[in-house]
């Protein structure tokens, strides 16, 4: 799951630095993210694992990090 997530934070996130270069919890917001990139990302995190973000887990904390970004769609994930 963690390459997915990474590709679209690269591609959605407007990141300063290479998604690449940061750590798994690395703050996103410090590497340049922002409120409106952080909505972009979100629609694509939905569609990317046919998922979708209850009202609860519309805040900067789950998208903070590659490390809550997981833990949330693995939290909104089935278990197959």
């Amino acid at each position: 799951m963690n390459p997915e997530i990474r590709k679209l934070i690269a591609e959605h996130a407007r990141l300063a630095v290479d998604v690449g270069t940061l750590a798994d919890d690395a703050s996103l917001y410090e590497a340049g993210m922002t409120s409106h990139a952080t909505v972009n990302l979100m629609l694509a995190l939905e569609a990317g694992f046919d998922v979708e973000f209850p009202d609860s887990m519309l805040k900067r904390s789950v998208f903070e990090s590659v490390t809550t970004i997981t833990a949330a769609l693995a939290e909104l994930q089935p278990q197959v």
